[in-house]
Formats: structure tokens, sequence, C-alpha cells
């Protein structure tokens, strides 16, 4: 071998090191100031030691105007390629902000695009960590050109392959809108911002006065306009979170959910009892019933802080991911309202695209009432719900913890909508509406006309409780499948899901459905 070949492979290393650098000593610094890791240190955090390739290093912009002319920016300011986690593969891309800004051009879209298609044709999970300025300006349109490829690949691939996006930096104008499509998106708190036009634009057009943060920051997002599902206080936190969601999901949409090995348990669950008042009217907090159902320490909340009258969330059961929606009994006494039917409806096409069953703890105290929901679009926001669950072929089961009320019963996994299995403990209460309301309309005159119409009223309230408002009611006439002993919940859940496991149910050939948006 002659001396030649070493001089160009030691050029090919020295190259190699140059793009790893990115932006340089200076701007990794900076990068680090903020409190943000550099593109390359988040990808070394989330997949598994030593399993990252790099793909088109050494792709460049090839602009030459505005001052770009001549200009290095390696990688053209973002890392892409594959790696493992959890010991799976996935495709992955990093936005780096130490060159350009991170911000996207038509070669950076080239190489996220190349990327995502690779993981569409090989089956495996996509994520992209983005911390970014926008669209490159000097490239002008063929910027805009490159997000819509991008878009177009999320929307795609939707369904296919499961989509994470992970918001490390800012994310504004149109590149808010790839994550927007992903399935699920995570947020840093403080260093991480979305948002359609920023601060000083809204200040300019509008005259409003905002900072970043309070505008588009992980809190907003988390707990307001429901844009994002997870939050943490570090990027180490976060992409361990990532990390956590993965261990649920299947690759793709061909794949069932990874099995995990688990200890042995007991399965009658003796504290279930004491967990629900008997009181329909008094609060408690459902996720010490998923808790005590699900495998020890499995419960992983998604949008745990917006929408808190509905909990959705992955759980494994006997080590067997399921979906769980239950209604919050601690917030708007469990009731449905806008936000949380979307949130709802979403979660549960996830989990039906990926072959996740679905688990309903239902808890209803019906739709929420008002006129700013009726105006807003409750009817509309409403009908997702029952479409999701509707069109949804994975294993459906619901458990009735206490009120399942008027049409929101129906919405909720009720047997005419295609649940599998339906049940419900003892106490629970099956009716049009509850039995205040119910009694109050249907025995108006002998109330009052009674000498003491608040005693006729009680004693018609509990006469409509009896007949009407129980379990028993429901399964004479099938629409309960079994009424059962709260303790022992998780063994029925778990031999449900057994027999559910080979489930498969055809529906209407058809390009797609046009559920109510």
């Amino acid at each position: 071998m002659s001396f030649d070949i070493y001089e160009k492979i030691n050029e090919l290393y020295d190259k190699r090191r140059e793009v790893e650098l990115g932006g340089g000593d200076e701007r990794i610094n900076v990068q680090h100031e903020k409190g943000k890791l550099t593109a390359r240190e988040r990808i070394d955090l989330l997949v598994d030691s030593g399993s990252f390739v790099e793909l088109n290093p050494f792709l460049e912009h090839r602009c030459n105007d505005f001052g770009l002319q001549g200009k290095k920016g390696p990688g053209d300011g973002v890392v892409t390629g594959y790696g493992k986690v959890n010991g799976k593969p996935i495709y992955l891309f990093s936005q780096d902000f130490t060159v350009f800004g991170g911000a996207l051009g038509e070669m950076h879209a080239k190489k996220i695009a190349a990327v995502m298609d690779l993981a569409a044709k090989n089956g495996t999970p996509f994520i992209g960590l983005n911390d970014s300025g926008g669209a490159r300006i000097q490239e002008g349109v063929v910027s805009l050109d490159g997000y819509g490829h991008i878009f177009y690949r999320n929307s795609i691939y939707s369904g296919v392959i499961p989509q994470i996006s992970v918001i490390m930096g800012p994310c504004a104008g149109g590149a808010v809108y790839s994550p927007a499509i992903t399935d699920f998106v995570f947020m840093v708190e403080k260093t991480s911002q979305m948002f359609i036009t920023g601060p000083k634009v809204i200040e300019t057009v509008t005259g409003e006065k905002i900072t970043s943060e309070d505008l588009g920051g992980a809190r907003v997002h988390n707990s307001i306009s429901g844009n994002a599902h997870f939050s943490a206080e570090t990027e180490e936190e976060i992409l361990s979170m990532v990390r956590t969601l993965l261990s649920y999901l299947p690759q793709n949409n061909e794949e069932k959910p990874p099995v995990a090995v688990t200890h042995e348990e007991e399965d009658y669950r003796p504290d279930l009892t004491d967990l629900i008042p008997f009181d329909s009217s008094r609060p408690y907090d459902v996720r010490t019933v998923i808790e005590q159902i699900a495998d020890e320490n499995s419960f992983f909340e998604v949008q745990q802080a917006f929408a808190k009258n509905i909990v959705v969330g992955f759980a494994r059961i006997k080590g067997k991911p399921v979906g769980i929606v239950s209604n919050q009994p601690k917030y708007m006494a469990g009731g449905l309202d806008i936000d949380s039917s979307d949130k709802a409806a979403r979660f549960i096409r996830f989990c039906d695209s990926f072959h996740i069953p679905l688990i309903t703890f239902e808890d209803v105290s019906g739709f929420f009432p008002g006129v700013k929901q009726e105006h807003g679009g409750i009817i509309r926001h409403g009908a997702k719900i029952l479409y999701a669950y509707s069109e949804a072929t994975v294993p459906k089961i619901t458990v009735i913890l206490r009120k399942a009320y008027g049409g929101a019963y129906v919405a909720l996994n009720s047997k005419s909508i295609g649940a599998d299995l339906v049940y419900a403990w003892p106490n629970a209460e099956i009716a049009v509406m509850g039995p205040q309301g119910a009694a109050n309309i249907i025995f108006a005159r002998e109330i009052n006309g009674s000498e003491n119409p608040e005693v006729t009223r009680a004693a018609k309230i509990e006469e409509y409780r009896e007949k009407f408002a129980n379990p028993y009611v429901a399964a004479s006439q099938g629409m309960v499948d079994d009424v059962i002993d709260p303790r022992e919940t998780r063994i029925k859940l778990i031999q449900s899901l057994e027999m559910l496991a080979g489930k498969k149910e055809q529906r209407p050939s058809k390009k797609h459905g046009n559920i109510p948006l």
C-alpha cells in the first residue's frame, strides 16, 4: 500500500473532524451557555451507546447569494443518520444551531427527507431533534419548498411509522407544522419555543407585547394549546422520556407492540374498593385506579397538563402495552369538553394505527354544558371521540367505574360503537342522565304538588336510581357484558386481552373516512 492512500485517509479524518465541530468551539460554547446541548451531544444521549451511524456528513449548501458564496456550513446545519434505542433501530435528524442557526435550506431539507424515506422503507420510528432559526432566508423560495417535502413525508408516513418531534430550541414559522403532524411532541422548559409569528411581529401588527416563552414555551403548549405532549426541565430528562415512550411502541404499523419481561404480581387488587367514593358526586384521582390495575410503575401519561378532565397514556398489563383513556373526576367532574375530546380522539387513533389495545375507565357525568362550549363547537369536537372509537379495530375494553350518563356514555367506547367487552362495577350508574336531573323532569308534577317537595324529590331520586341508574338494567340488555368485583378488574383485563389477542375486524373498503376535524 502506498503512502498516498494514507494521505487520503488522513484527509478523510480531517474532514470528518471539521464536520463534527459544526460551527466551531466559540459557537458550541454559546450553545452551552444557553443551557443547550449540541446536535451530536443530543444524539449521544438519545441512542444506545456507539450505535449511531451518520449519513451525508459532507453535504453542503450551493447558494451563492446574500453573502453565502464560499461560506462553509458543515453538514448544512443538520446531522442525520440511524442508530438504536432500547436495542431497536431508529432514524433521526438533529438540527445544529451552531451552523447557520440551524436554519433550513435546500440541502438541509434534502438530508432530512432522505432519512425520512429510509425510515419508512425500513419500518422504523423517526425522530426529529428540532433547534432551528427557521427558513434560510438567503436561499429564498427553495427553503420553503424544502419544508413542503418534509411536511409531505410527515403526512404520508403518518400511521405507518411512529414519528416523534423533540423541540430543543426555537421552532418558528412554517417549521412548526412538521412537529404538528407528527405523533408526539416533546419540549424543554425555558429553552424551547414554537410559534407561527414571533413576539416582534405580533407587537408590530397587533401592538401586543409578549415574551417568546409566554407566547410559545413548553408550559404554554403543554397546558394551554395542547400542541405538545411532554415537557421536562432538562434536555437529558426529555431525551430519556423519548426512550421510555419508544419502549411501548412497535417499530411500524405491521408489527405488534413489544412485550416487556415482568416480575410476578398478585393480580387480585383488594385496595381498589377503597379508592373510589361510593357517592358519585365526590371526586377522586383516577390515576390511583390506573396504577392499581396496571403493572407496577408502568403508567406513562401523555399530555398530563392539558385537558386534565381526561387522562390518557400508555401502560402495561402482564407486560403487554395498552392505551388507557380515563375520565378524571378531580377536574370538571370528569365531563367531556372540547379540549378533552380532541386529546382523547387523537390518542385513540394513534393506538389504533399501531396495534395497541385500548382500555377505557369510565366515570363521566356527560358533555360539559355552557354557551362557550356550544359556540366553540363541542358538537364537532365531541363527535371526534365517537368517530375514533368507532373506526378503531384494535381490542377495545371498557370498565365503567361509577357514572356513565347520556351521550358521553355512548361516546366512551360503548358496545353500540364497537366495544369488544364492557364491564361495570356493581356501584355503576348507567342512565340517560343523572338521577337528580332525571327525577326533576320525570317526577316534576309529583314533586311540585307534594306537601314536602324536598322529601318527595329525595324519594324520587332514590326510586330512579334503584330502577334505572344501576349496571343490571344495561347488563340485562347486553350493553354490559358482566358486572364484576372491583378487586378482580386486573384479572378480568388480563383474561380479556388474552382472549382478544387474535382479533381481526374488517371495515368497508374506502379511500378514507372524513373525521369531523
